[in-house]
């Protein structure tokens, strides 16, 4: 699986400066930050609508579209698929409870700091 994030990720690569009339890609880039997060935002309500309606072929499709957004957000952002994967090996095995707790409790650290 791993394999084809990273092709995706490489023709989203490719794509950045392309023509913004002959790639979608490109153009959603080209609009920059805030059309990339409104497309995220209409892409995870539609994710949640399919699943709504247990309509399993649609919850594929659009969890299908609402990753390939994601991973235009990441590019944008400079990220790739492996900084997510690497997030989510770190976080195996540690319950969600004291894997949040722990962000809770850096986040008032660094609050604290300023």
């Amino acid at each position: 699986m791993n394999d084809i994030l990273e092709r995706l990720a490489d023709t989203i690569e490719a794509r950045k400066g392309g023509d913004a009339d002959a790639s979608y890609v490109s153009r959603l880039l080209a609009c920059g930050e805030d059309a990339i997060l409104k497309k995220i935002g209409e892409e995870a309500t539609e994710t949640v609508m399919a699943a709504k309606d247990g309509d399993k072929l649609r919850i594929v499709g659009e969890t299908a579209d609402l990753w390939f957004h994601c991973m235009i957000m990441l590019s944008h952002y400079g990220l790739r698929p492996a900084d997510v994967l690497f997030e989510l090996r770190r976080r195996e095995g540690i319950s969600g409870i004291d894997e949040k707790a722990a962000r809770g409790a850096s986040s008032r650290v660094e609050a604290e700091r300023k």
